[in-house]
């Protein structure tokens, strides 16, 4: 991979700013597009293939119940298969985003110093920018696999048993108007851990033991209450997880006929689906966290790597 024009770079930099987080990963988008897009290539095959685990497994035992062996065996290709992509996929994105914030953390650190911030701010804030690669580097591809497994899974399900598929939809739509109020909570929570988080180095230079104690004990009460929120949300998925997989086993033990393979087929995409669906609480939190993080990290337009 060739090294970003320090031009474009700069000229990317001027976009960066402190309107939005929005604005800051759309800007990171139009400045890197060829790397981010052979990235995110590989996470779309790899999500494709997970999408097409459940239905060829379920071939694969309708193929053993009948004594084909060798169809069967089919599904070791579809492993590989997945495996191989995602093995690529691990190996390219750390190329891609180890570069991209060592091309992003210089011009933070100039603007910021010609902001006259404090040195504790302008650390804290180049560690804060690296917040925004580690999106594209962890949160898209969860949010990719999410998206795709939730969907696919629903859609699969709507097929093949339409009343699971129905409840599955119900309890999507539940999950999405809960979500706003979510995050507009843990985004005040964020804000108020950031600001400290920008007072630590001042404050481990020149304040005495009561101070840090009660700078370090706050950090730890908002972290706190951060991870209760989202361990609070995550019960609530799994109670409705549950209720899901009554329906699916009410419907399947209430079919006639049934075949191994589709029932095998129903409780992954079921599973899959719910598996999928307990992402959201931390997908959610890291948005709102890196809402917070738009407001503060700001790249210059003179200011280029060297």
């Amino acid at each position: 991979m060739h090294p970003l024009d320090t031009e474009q770079l700069a000229s990317t930099g001027a976009r960066l700013g402190q309107q939005s987080a929005a604005t800051t990963l759309k800007a990171i988008a139009c400045a890197y597009p060829g790397k981010l897009l052979g990235t995110f290539s590989l996470v779309a095959l790899e999500n494709l293939l997970m999408l097409a685990y459940p239905l060829f497994a379920g071939f694969a035992i309708d193929a053993i119940v009948r004594g084909e062996a060798r169809l069967a065996v089919l599904y070791a290709l579809v492993v590989l298969g997945f495996w191989v992509v995602g093995a690529a996929r691990r190996a390219v994105d750390t190329r891609t985003f180890t570069r991209i914030y060592a091309e992003l953390a210089v011009p933070v650190v100039l603007h910021q110093r010609r902001q006259q911030h404090g040195t504790s701010k302008v650390a804290a804030r180049v560690v804060l920018a690296r917040e925004f690669v580690d999106f594209f580097e962890k949160q898209i591809p969860v949010i990719a696999t999410a998206l795709v497994s939730i969907v696919g899974a629903a859609a699969m399900l709507l097929a093949i048993e339409p009343w699971v598929g129905a409840a599955c939809l119900l309890a999507l739509s539940l999950c999405l108007a809960c979500l706003p109020r979510f995050a507009t909570r843990n985004q005040a929570l964020h804000e108020r851990l950031n600001d400290r988080l920008e007072q630590e180095v001042a404050l481990v230079g020149r304040v005495g033991r009561g101070s840090l104690l009660r700078h370090y004990r706050h950090l730890s009460s908002l972290r706190v209450r951060l991870s209760d929120r989202e361990a609070v949300a995550y019960l609530l998925l799994g109670v409705m997880a549950a209720l899901l997989f009554v329906v699916a086993i009410t419907c399947l033990a209430s079919a006639e006929q049934i075949k191994a393979g589709h029932i095998y087929a129903v409780m992954t995409y079921l599973w899959t689906f719910v598996g999928s669906l307990d992402e959201a609480p931390s997908v959610v939190d890291q948005l709102a966290r890196l809402r917070d993080i738009g407001k503060r990290v700001d790249i210059g337009r003179d200011d280029t790597p060297a």
